[in-house]
């Protein structure tokens, strides 16, 4: 027959109403409203960075420098380029009130500040008139945080180093505070002259500059760009300006929108299953119909066609409503989003995600009713006088299986070119299919493990009912485990990494760690500091080094990210030490070192694991500009250097003739009892006021904190999944209602109550439920484990409050969509049932 004949079938199929296809419709709108929504806010968050770029960065352009402002040369040719120049100074410090002491994040501005944007105070005045300060003393603004942590209010004092400042008001809104980066502590804004006598930027103390440019309208921002790294190469001059001002923050926006939008992929797989479910129930009821058009002379292909056109234009549909929902819900929430946002979002409708959730779609939808749809065609004439079809046996043609194969591909080609990340996808799409797989396997093995277990229900009808429903022919288990399943299945995973990863940061490492940090140790101060530390009994061990920190600008004479990429040792200065003799607990695992009394060349030792990512191998020269000057020296060995329990690193190391006369400062790391914390602090703050001390615990509660975000996210992603599985099982559940009533008539007839029918119905779905939880735990703790173990490098046991929970989630939801359609089965006229059936 001509295609026409098809459509206009498919289309005389349609005037019936979409009574069979609710439930396919509503998985295609969840799945493609999820990734939309995602999509959108992530896309939004690109365009409001992107226009804010300039206030974000405080400027056009931006120059920073590591221990160091620019010379006079460089200030002059930055002046002469810009209408206006700002220059801020950025360090931590510890702000002293009376008895109490806080790690704060400094800020020294000039009169210029900001350049762009506004700086909002309470009370409200001008920046200026907060810092002219009051009664003798110069003024500092101070975030709020800060304030309750020392104590004070507007009109206090309090010190940094050996300078006292008056707190002139509290610091409400910073314009450039995003592009800050990650600070320990709260922040204090004050003017850079004012820190004269604090006696806090002494040589080798670790402070950045960030010099702000106001070009003129219409400048070439790459052209400046280039210009000054020829003006001055080599001096360690960072350039960045408004087109890429949050950088960093637009890379963390773009990476967390992709890995929630393959997240949201799971949900079009649980969809996925609902809707290959939902095509087969209708085409089941479609038997006759069909057997009737082949009887006419319809062919294969006519039936295909027929069908595949009608369920064509409802995934249209489905995307439709799905795409406009997902795009538009973030657009009508955009006030409450965007006042929990920390970044400035411009919410609007983009077409990049709706056309990523419709392509998303129309591949699954295509995936998914391949199948059921190849196996209507296999329906044969007899069917018709046979009562009776036998066309869902077996598998589909060839030629079906190498299409759904192709479009799988094509799923997993399209995720990974959105995504923009190979491992990532990879490692999604197999946890995905691994997980369908032991979820499908499950779910024989429960029919097996039922129709097996009636033995064991002898004496308890109930029982022995509902195991017979699960274990016997035309059974829902399979669309209970694998919809519900995979959504427990990602929320287990989450719970089980989030609570391991959690125990590895607050549990485990403070009994590695060590208590503080302390940084900008003058070489002169470290007689005292040591007398100290040995002095205390609580004190269990002191490690201590110089440090300077770099930027490794070249790579065996190339440029560094020619030769190593984007590797994260490249991104920014690093700390650098330097060491003449072996240092104590240092793990050489390849090389010589080159011993106290070495004075030849540079040489340079590399932490091993960094060098193997980065492809450096022993006799590789790297070059370090270290304060402006660049320093070549060659690899002579490979360190073991182990970041995860939070103590003193360095991914290079230098030999002492070549750093040791560079101004520079100490690092120490101290090892102590809690109870200890409170007098070292005191005593090292009074003592060494431009010390400034990191407690490590209060470093991990942040972390901690940011990746109880991320956990956060990532189970509001999966929860999209589990309410698609819980659609799943309500079509599932009204599908099987007919069934339902006949096996209550049944009942009814031999005597059985409707409580005792009820109880059966109600341990159905309970065992359903348990079982679906059980498994997506076994898959979730399975999950955890690897991403625990070969990821995060972290030990791993099970959490077993989220595990319970999870258990306890499937079966909570498995019953309430049981139990929603109990109550046809428990109303049932036995007699009107069993006649309809004669």
């Amino acid at each position: 027959m001509r295609p026409g004949f098809a459509i206009r079938f498919a289309l005389r199929e349609m005037r019936g109403g979409l009574a069979g296809f609710r439930v396919f419709l509503g998985c295609l709108i969840l799945g493609a409203a999820a990734i939309a929504a995602v999509g959108t806010v992530r896309e939004s968050i690109q365009a409001g960075l992107s226009a804010e770029g300039a206030r974000l960065l405080g400027g056009d352009a931006e120059v920073e420098l590591t221990y160091r402002a620019p010379n006079a040369e460089e200030r002059a040719y930055l002046e002469g380029i810009s209408d206006r120049v700002s220059m801020i100074t950025d360090f931590r410090s510890m702000a002293v009130a009376g008895d109490a002491r806080a790690l704060t994040q400094v800020k020294a501005v000039d009169d210029h500040y900001p350049l762009v944007g506004s700086v909002r105070l309470d009370p409200p005045m001008d920046l200026t008139t907060a810092l002219d300060g009051e009664n003798g003393l110069p003024g500092a603004v101070l975030d709020p945080t800060l304030m309750a942590q020392l104590g004070v209010t507007t009109g206090d004092t309090f010190r940094l180093g050996t300078q006292e400042f008056r707190v002139m008001a509290a610091l409400t809104h910073e314009p450039d505070s995003v592009t800050s980066g990650f600070a320990l502590g709260p922040r204090t804004l004050l003017r850079e002259v004012d820190l004269k006598e604090a006696g806090l930027l002494a040589p080798g103390t670790l402070y950045t500059t960030r010099t702000r440019l106001d070009l003129p309208p219409g400048t070439d921002l790459d052209a400046r760009k280039q210009a000054l790294a020829a003006q001055f190469p080599d001096r360690g001059l960072t350039w960045r300006d408004a087109r890429n001002g949050a950088q960093d923050v637009a890379e963390f926006v773009d990476r967390l929108g992709a890995f929630l939008v393959l997240v949201g992929l799971s949900g079009l797989a649980v969809g996925g299953v609902g809707i290959a479910t939902a095509i087969r129930a209708y085409l089941a009821g479609k038997v006759h119909v069909i057997a009737t058009l082949r009887t006419l002379g319809a062919g294969r292909w006519t039936i295909f066609a027929t069908y595949f056109v009608q369920i064509g234009l409802l995934t249209l549909l489905g995307l439709a409503l799905g795409v406009i929902l997902g795009a538009g819900l973030p657009v009508l929430l955009a006030p409450v989003i965007s006042a929990r946002l920390p970044v400035p979002a411009e919410f609007g409708l983009y077409p990049a995600p709706m056309i990523e959730a419709a392509i998303y779609g129309v591949l699954a939808a295509l995936i998914f009713t391949l199948w059921p749809l190849s196996k209507a065609a296999d329906v044969r004439a007899a069917s018709l006088f046979r009562g009776a079809d036998d066309s869902g046996r077996g598998l589909p043609a060839w030629h079906f299986l190498v299409a759904i194969a192709l479009l799988l591909a094509a799923l997993v080609g399209v995720a990974t070119w959105f995504s923009g990340n190979t491992w990532l996808t990879l490692w999604t799409a197999g946890g995905i299919s691994g997980a369908l797989l032991l979820l499908g396997l499950s779910a024989a093995g429960i029919r097996w493990l039922a129709s097996r277990g009636r033995r064991v229900a002898r004496g308890r009808p109930a029982l022995g009912w509902a195991l017979a429903a699960i274990g016997g022919p035309g059974t829902s288990a399979a669309s209970v485990v694998l919809s519900l399943g995979l959504g427990l299945s990602v929320l287990a995973a989450v719970g089980q990494i989030d609570g391991n990863l959690r125990g590895a940061i607050e549990r485990d490492l403070p009994d590695r760690a060590p208590a503080f940090f302390f940084v900008d140790i003058q070489k002169d101060q470290m007689p005292d500091f040591r007398d100290r530390m040995n002095s205390d009994d609580r004190v269990s061990r002191i490690d201590s080094a110089p440090m300077l920190r770099g930027i490794i600008t070249r790579i065996n004479g190339e440029p560094a990210r020619e030769v190593a990429g984007d590797h994260w040792v490249l991104n920014g200065d690093r700390g650098i030490s330097y060491a003449g003799s072996l240092p104590e607990r240092t793990d050489l695992r390849a090389g010589t070192w080159w011993g106290g009394d070495y004075t030849g060349p540079p040489q340079l030792s590399f932490a091993a694991e960094e060098a193997a990512e980065m492809g450096l191998s022993l006799g590789d020269e790297i070059t370090v500009n270290i304060l402006g000057r660049d320093m070549t020296a060659t690899i002579t060995s490979f360190r073991e250097v182990d970041f995860s329990t939070a103590g003193m690193g360095f991914i290079m190391i230098m030999d002492e003739a070549t750093l040791a006369s560079a101004p520079h400062s100490f690092i120490a790391t101290v090892y102590a009892d809690e109870q200890a914390e409170t007098q070292i602090l005191s005593d090292i703050s009074k003592a060494m006021p431009n010390v400034t001390a990191i407690r490590v615990r209060d470093a991990i509660e942040r972390v901690a904190g940011i990746l109880g975000g991320l956990a956060a996210a990532t189970a509001w992603g999966a929860s999209a999944t589990l309410l698609t599985g819980f659609l799943v099982l309500i079509g599932a559940a009204a599908a099987d209602q007919r069934a339902r009533i006949f096996e209550a008539a049944v009942l009814r007839t031999l005597g059985a109550s409707r409580a005792r029918i009820l109880a059966s119905l109600a341990l159905r779905a309970t065992l359903l439920g348990a079982a679906a939880g059980s498994v997506a735990l076994l898959a979730g703790i399975l999950g955890g484990w690897a991403v625990s173990r070969f990821v995060m490098e972290t030990g791993f046991e099970v959490m077993w409050p989220s595990a319970l929970t999870v258990v306890g989630a499937g079966i909570v939801v498995t019953l309430l969509a049981g139990l929603a359609f109990v109550w046809a089965p428990l109303a049932v006229r036995p007699a009107r049932v069993l006649r309809g059936r004669e």
